[in-house]
């Protein structure tokens, strides 16, 4: 073979190995993409403060006996 034909084979190689290289850490993102997701909600709810409380809604009927004179 020639040289410039070792260095196309050579460079193609080289090629689809970074190609796979990829395609092989795409899969494993893919497939570690639940546990991630349950750690993230995990922290997330450790760090979230508890939602305030909401006010008991009252009626103008309460306001006037609350304040009767």
């Amino acid at each position: 073979m020639s040289l410039v034909m070792n260095a196309i084979i050579i460079s193609l190689g080289m090629i689809v190995l970074f190609f796979l290289f990829f395609l092989v850490l795409f899969l494993i993102a893919i497939a570690l993409s639940p546990i991630e997701k349950s750690l993230s909600k995990m922290v997330w709810d450790a760090t979230t403060p508890p939602p305030a409380k909401v006010p008991v809604k009252r009626s103008f009927r309460d306001f006037s006996q609350k304040h009767e004179h």
